[in-house]
């Protein structure tokens, strides 16, 4: 099998050359244009002046047209190249290990009160949002953000492993999907898009659509009777009860169809997006059951439907030509568009936030495959079936999936009910919250129907919390103590609930004394184990590791070490079994040219 670096790059070299070829062919067309253009105008030119036939303008004109016509199709395919471009060079990146700072970091889905999203940096530069997120789409963005922030269900996750597994190979659809959404995320307005789609009708009563038809039929009748009689005067009546008939009506009809014109274009643009997903053949469930979402109603596909509202708005455009508008006003053909409209809305308005609903689980499910077809070595996790509250995570050779291959070091993490709790001791810069952050994130893309960085990974359903990133409030007036005391209470809520808990508490309470904080910390996670939860927790404070003795026969201490060479401090980042035996403290702080007096 080609590498996904080696297809990456295989794939960039051809959209590079695709888009020197459609830069040349455009300006090629340009200057074609350019010289019909000025044949045009010298033509003109010369029948004024009565040197030639003005029926020669006809030619550049009908030459000039088509070059037009060609000339958008090729600028059309030189974006689709371009962006292609860019969808390989950040591919190439991911994979190199170089893509901080070159995709979209989820700014707006931070949330410092959720319970693990910023101490897992699931959101913000060099998050794992950014790292998985091809999503162009703020529904797509959007679906990512909540999967990430929620654990789905055993039988979600399974779904979504198998959907992720089908379009894992699919690199034209990802690639196309991905061009096409980015149309989406500059031309769709999804708020105005989705409020025009499900407001109320603004024509009532329905019956009143029908004494539009007839008044249409009567002038059609009033018509032919004048052409056969030469009698105007039936016709003139008619035209009169009409006016009468749609002049109460005229300011709605005209907003009916000022609305539909501002938002057919965003329709129109997510329609190409949705034609692309509509012709891919699935064989995942949950991808099969997308599509089936995109039907609007019996064997309507949605792009089907936004292709009829397109046909109608644009029959309503050609009423700004006077000479239609007077072949068309008094058969009252506005009117009839508005309802139409108004129909259209009844019947598939409902349809569009599902519509965008689908498009944006299909591009989540898109990010997740891209990961696992540019990470291969990362396999699914097996969810293992809960069996009461009995909790499990088994993680072999875990790694921090945003730290560089090259430097990331690989440790075995195993909790399950003999062992709850894992109390990970070590100095400053040892590992100890690393390891946590790799636990976590981690779960987290178990959860969401990632795969995982690590050799294997057997986990049951768990929900997640942590206190990595707990920090004071100066305009909140609370401490950090605080705010840790806060989140663990919000813990302790959700270990009583359906799901068995996963707690990562780096440094419990160091913001009080040492004999509150054991005593505190012994407490707190004795109540946790006993209500079925497993975690871990770090310090850096040789007393606290009593905390396993504390808590009972589930618990453990495990440690990272460090030592001296050339004065300068080494690590290697390897768990090991035990609580730590001695502190460098005072010796880094001499190795910092940091005066340390012992005496005193």
């Amino acid at each position: 099998m080609t590498s996904p670096l080696a297809e990456y790059s295989q794939r960039l070299e051809h959209r590079r050359a695709e888009e020197r070829r459609w830069s040349r062919v455009d300006a090629r067309l340009s200057y074609a244009r350019l010289a019909v253009f000025s044949l045009g105008v010298a033509l003109l030119v010369m029948a004024i002046r009565g040197q030639t036939s003005p029926w020669l303008l006809f030619a550049p004109a009908v030459v000039f047209g088509v070059l037009f016509h060609r000339h958008d199709r090729i600028l059309r395919k030189r974006t689709v190249a371009r962006r292609a471009i860019a969808y390989y060079e950040r591919g190439i990146a991911r994979i190199e290990d170089r893509w901080i700072g070159t995709g979209e970091p989820g700014e707006r889905f931070r949330d410092e009160h959720h319970l693990y999203a910023n101490d897992l940096d699931l959101f913000g530069r060099g998050s794992l949002f950014e790292l998985l997120s091809v999503a162009a789409t703020p529904a797509g963005e959007e679906t990512l953000a909540s999967w990430l922030k929620a654990p789905a269900p055993a039988d979600e996750i399974r779904a979504r492993q198998t959907a992720v597994t089908e379009l894992t190979g699919a690199l034209d659809f990802r690639e196309s999907l991905g061009s096409a959404a980015l149309d989406v995320r500059t031309d769709v307005r999804t708020e105005p898009l989705l409020a025009w789609a499900n407001s109320p009708r603004e024509l009532s009563p329905p019956w009143l659509v029908w004494v539009a038809r007839l008044f249409t039929a009567a002038v059609i009748g009033a018509i032919v009777s004048t052409v056969v009689t030469d009698d105007t005067r039936p016709l003139l009546v008619v035209l009169v009860a009409q006016t009468l008939f749609t002049w109460p009506q005229l300011r709605r009809i005209e907003r009916v169809l000022r609305r539909a014109d501002a938002v057919t274009r965003d329709l129109d643009t997510l329609k190409r997006l949705l034609s692309r997903i509509e012709a891919e053949s699935f064989m995942a469930p949950r991808l099969r059951e997308l599509q089936q979402q995109l039907n609007a109603g019996g064997s309507t596909s949605a792009s089907a439907a936004i292709r009829r509202l397109h046909w109608l708005v644009e029959i309503h455009e050609w009423q700004h030509n006077n000479a239609f508008l007077v072949l068309t006003m008094p058969l009252l053909v506005g009117t009839h568009i508005a309802w139409a409209i108004e129909s259209w809305r009844a019947r598939h308005g409902s349809s569009v936030g599902q519509w965008l609903t689908a498009v944006g689980e299909f591009e989540a499910l898109a990010s997740l495959s891209a990961y696992r077809y540019e990470h291969p070595d990362d396999p699914f996790p097996e969810i293992a079936d809960a069996t009461g509250r009995l909790a499990l995570f088994d993680g072999a050779s875990l790694g921090h999936p945003l730290l560089p291959a090259a430097h990331m070091v690989r440790n075995d993490v195993v909790l399950h009910d003999a062992t709850r709790l894992l109390v990970v001791s070590g100095s400053n810069m040892s590992g100890k919250s690393t390891l946590l952050r790799t636990v976590g994130t981690n779960a987290v893309l178990a959860f969401a129907g990632a795969p995982v960085r690590a050799q294997s990974l057997r986990v049951s359903p768990l929900a997640i919390g942590a206190t990595l990133r707990i920090q004071d409030s100066l305009q909140e007036g609370r401490s950090r103590f605080y705010a840790e005391i806060t989140r663990i209470r919000a813990l302790a809520d959700v270990a009583r609930g359906p799901r068995p808990l996963l707690f990562l508490l780096d440094e419990l309470f160091h913001g009080t004394n040492s004999h509150d904080r054991l005593v505190g910390a012994s407490g707190v996670l004795r109540s946790l184990v006993d209500r079925g939860a497993i975690g871990l927790i770090t310090t850096h404070d040789l007393a606290l590791t009593a905390i396993a003795d504390n808590v009972g026969a589930h618990a453990a201490n495990v440690h990272f070490e460090e030592w001296f060479d050339g004065g300068e401090m080494r690590f290697d980042y390897q768990l090991k079994t035990g609580r730590v035996t001695r502190s460098n403290a005072l010796a880094l702080m001499r190795a910092v040219g940091l005066e340390v007096d012992t005496d005193g």
